[in-house]
């Protein structure tokens, strides 16, 4: 065998190069149908928060729960929020799994910001008229 023999010629390195760029095409393609899939599944797994629900609620001024009754339709929020002292209608809304609600009660302007958990559990904080806290949820059994 001559030295020429194990010399890459031109045609050798083009056909290397052709297949390096086929498969970079086949991981990105892979990579992308990965990418529909993640949505797909994602989609699917939406947090559905209709339904009545316990709060428990802690701040620096004491503790308490309440129920409430959350309905979802696309991003808006409607319900109802009550206890032994009180009650009221509330509106917020949904996004992804942040949820925010407000309502008005005798003592002022009470919001609620989360993050829905799961379908059966909310955590996040609570600003009752200037007095802020945290709060627990979950779903009321049936």
């Amino acid at each position: 065998m001559s030295a020429q023999a194990f010399e890459p010629t031109c045609l050798t390195i083009g056909w290397r190069r052709m297949r390096m760029r086929i498969r970079m095409i086949r991981h990105a393609a892979l990579m992308l149908a990965m990418a529909f899939v993640a949505a797909a599944v994602h989609a699917q797994a939406k947090i559905d928060l209709n339904g009545t629900w316990v709060f428990a609620v802690e701040t620096d001024q004491g503790s308490g729960t309440a129920t409430v009754t959350l309905k979802v339709e696309g991003e808006k929020v409607t319900g109802h929020i009550s206890n032994a002292t009180f009650e009221s209608d509330l509106t917020g809304t949904l996004k992804g799994q942040a949820l925010e609600f407000s309502f008005i009660r005798d003592v002022g302007a009470v919001t609620y910001k989360g993050t829905a958990e799961s379908s059966d559990a909310i955590k996040g904080t609570v600003d009752i008229a200037g007095v802020t806290g945290t709060f627990t949820a979950k779903r009321k059994p049936a």
